[in-house]
């Protein structure tokens, strides 16, 4: 399914650790739009939704809807410092092609 490289774990941890409500974990879906065509939407939660897939990862819980499981299977998800900015990356084996910002993809 997805995985989640040590530094995305770490920037999650973070994100939950600062966060000022109570959250139970990360959501990543996809959703039609962005350039390409899809583009990928994560934010932090409360709880999963009743039919979402459940993810461990070194603690780190991740939950996805069963729409956007088949087109983030196989995605590693990396958490990446540079110069022209920090966010997480994503390697997505389905994707046909993707935009230069690497938000979206087709």
């Amino acid at each position: 399914m997805i995985q989640l490289t040590e530094g995305a774990i770490n920037a999650v941890r973070s994100a939950i650790s600062g966060s000022p409500e109570p959250v139970e974990g990360l959501r990543i879906a996809v959703e039609t739009g962005g350039c390409a065509g899809y583009k990928y939407v994560m934010g932090l939660v409360a709880e999963a939704l009743p039919d979402d897939i459940a993810l461990d990862h070194d603690g780190v819980k991740i939950f996805v809807d069963p729409v956007s499981e088949p087109y983030l299977a196989g995605t590693t998800v990396d958490f990446v410092v540079a110069v022209a900015g920090s966010g997480f990356t994503f390697d997505n084996p389905n994707a046909a092609s993707s935009c230069s910002c690497g938000k979206s993809f087709g």
